[in-house]
């Protein structure tokens, strides 16, 4: 089992290009918050996003806001059992289903259904659909994946649903990435 998450400052770099990752997590109010800035360019465009993260005490995502430094901004609220909605109240069609997000930038969002889950080698291969946020549109959308936990609380394999990317992902004691192999490593 991980750890009791305390206030903890962790930055990742791009391993190509430049960039970087600066988070901040802590528990607040019986549950946990993790806020972060995220700078760098994929495809030749450059980007500047903030997030902010809120997750019950057992690592069920209830609330997520990103922002761009263009002023584009997405916020939404989940009930933990997969029902997404707008601040206004309004259903968030299209994104049923998901439990965990998914940001495009940042190897945070890893640590969300690795704490979650729990996973061990005995729950083999596991499917998730993520709420995926693309940093260069905002527009959220149901994205499948894999976990499968190779060594407890230590290293999980990571699979885009469509097979087309596969990594091992080395975490620390609090369950956060280390090393995202041909994407960022932590400094």
């Amino acid at each position: 089992m991980f750890r009791p998450l305390a206030l903890r400052t962790v930055r990742w770099r791009p391993l190509e290009g430049e960039g970087l990752e600066h988070l901040t997590i802590r528990p607040v109010n019986g549950g946990i918050r993790a806020e972060g800035v995220v700078i760098g360019s994929r495809d030749a465009a450059a980007y500047g996003v903030r997030y902010e993260i809120d997750c019950d005490e057992t690592w069920y995502v209830r609330s997520f806001s990103i922002a761009d430094t263009t002023g584009r901004r997405l916020e939404l609220r989940s009930d933990g059992a997969g029902h997404w909605q707008r601040p206004d109240g309004t259903r968030h069609a299209g994104v049923d289903g998901c439990i965990d997000i998914d940001l495009s930038g940042s190897p945070f969002t890893n640590t969300l259904p690795i704490r979650r889950l729990a996973l061990s080698p005995a729950h083999g291969r596991t499917r998730l659909t993520m709420l995926y946020v693309p940093f260069d549109t905002f527009e959220p959308f149901a994205d499948v994946q894999w976990y499968t936990c190779l060594r407890p609380e230590s290293r999980y394999l990571y699979e885009a649903g469509d097979g087309s990317f596969r990594t091992e992902l080395p975490v620390d004691e609090d369950g956060l990435v280390t090393d995202y192999p041909t994407l960022c490593k932590r400094i």
